[in-house]
């Protein structure tokens, strides 16, 4: 892997002490490496205690970064490799922590910077070839000057009463599905909320060959998609699908080709927690590679989906029939542009299935720091809720989403 020493300031965060004296810690990148053209990198900070002593102190486990491309602006969210427990950080000294983060390829020269202001100028990967992250002039000084007048400030990775000390597996938790509120009136389920994540079971997040482990791919994921009435009295939830899952996934590192080859499968039950006749419950078992492979700027990614259903049925015997066993997930698009992606099912049999479409763009390329997206989705076909697995509905939507 490539790597370089980057003796330069991207910040500075303090740590509180538990006893009334003046600490500041201070953020500085040791190294920075790629280990492919895919743009993840590994960067290495140091964090220096140039004040007093610092009890219980403990690496955060995400730092939140700007990346500017031109006069574009991308949140870049650094995330901790493997856990941490507090320590004592005696004055004058200094401990390293790896952090990760997915950079995009194709440009030329970007600025990383934190909230504080602090902040790198590097080159970014060229698509399709090695990543070499260079380093252009400091756009910050080595050590901001410290003041000794000045009071403890403490960053947490989020800004709450409640700070996420203490949450050593934290770094386990990351998107799934995307995130998202979309809205289109004219139907009975006008809007649609989904809320998903995924949660590493074993090992360490991030790690990659000899330090990762065939058992970490282990992974439980959750998503709930919320179907809301908002035409009917009292703007009722019409249906509620959850949908818990155990899954195990093919990291994808890119080959010589650029094409990088990966995949999951695994055991979902899906549910609307509804009793009578209106309740529906599905559990099946399912395989799904994937191929992404660059095309100028853009990504594409194809990954056929085939599954069977298992368990009781009683609620929905002839699910199979209107819902399939066959599909197919397509998506081409920018780490920081647009993104399409479709999801496709059918019952080759029965001739049967749906076809969803989403379409999402950063607002951030036009109203600076504002972190969502513009999101848009379409759906022709059978089953875009289980209340509804035998009816023929056709949506369009249109909101704003977290994860993509």
């Amino acid at each position: 892997m490539p790597r370089m020493s980057i003796y330069l300031g991207v910040g500075a965060i303090a740590a509180s002490a538990t006893m009334p004296a003046v600490a500041a810690v201070q953020t500085l990148i040791s190294t920075v490496g790629v280990a492919d053209a895919s743009g993840r990198a590994t960067i290495a900070l140091n964090f220096l205690n140039v004040g007093d002593a610092v009890q219980h102190f403990e690496l955060p486990p995400r730092l939140v970064a700007d990346l500017a491309v031109g006069d574009r602006h991308t949140a870049v969210t650094l995330e901790r490799i493997g856990s941490a427990t507090p320590q004592t950080l005696a004055a004058g000294s200094f401990v390293r922590a790896d952090y990760s983060a997915s950079l995009p390829n194709g440009a030329d020269r970007a600025t990383l910077s934190l909230a504080s202001g602090a902040a790198f100028a590097l080159s970014l990967p060229k698509a399709g070839r090695d990543a070499q992250l260079a380093v252009g002039k400091p756009a910050a000084p080595l050590i901001p000057a410290h003041d000794p007048s000045a009071p403890v400030v403490v960053q947490q990775s989020f800004n709450s009463a409640r700070a996420d000390t203490g949450n050593a597996f934290l770094g386990n938790l990351s998107a799934y599905l995307p995130i998202y509120a979309a809205y289109g009136p004219g139907t009975s389920t006008a809007a649609k909320i989904q809320i998903s994540f995924k949660y590493q079971l074993f090992g360490t997040a991030g790690a990659t060959g000899a330090d990762r482990s065939w058992i970490d791919g282990l992974t439980f994921a959750y998503s709930q998609r919320l179907y809301w009435d908002l035409g009917a009295k009292s703007a009722p939830f019409r249906n509620v699908d959850y949908n818990p899952e155990l899954i195990y996934i093919v990291p994808a590192p890119v080959r010589l080709t650029g094409v990088a080859f990966g995949g999951r499968g695994g055991i979902a039950h899906e549910s609307n927690g509804r009793d009578g006749t209106a309740s529906r419950s599905t559990n099946y078992v399912y395989v799904q590679p994937m191929a992404t492979l660059p095309i100028g700027d853009y990504k594409l990614s194809v990954g056929p989906r085939l599954w069977t259903y298992v368990g009781n049925l009683s609620d929905n015997p002839d699910i199979a029939h209107f819902r399939g066993n066959t599909g197919l997930f397509a998506e081409i698009g920018q780490d920081n542009g647009l993104r399409v992606s479709t999801n496709t099912r059918l019952n080759f049999a029965s001739g049967k299935g749906a076809v969803e479409a989403e379409v999402s763009y950063p607002i951030n390329r036009w109203i600076k720091s504002l972190n969502l997206y513009v999101f848009g989705q379409g759906f022709s076909g059978y089953g875009e809720n289980l209340l509804d697995y035998n009816r023929h509905a056709n949506r369009l939507r249109i909101g704003v989403g977290l994860v993509r």
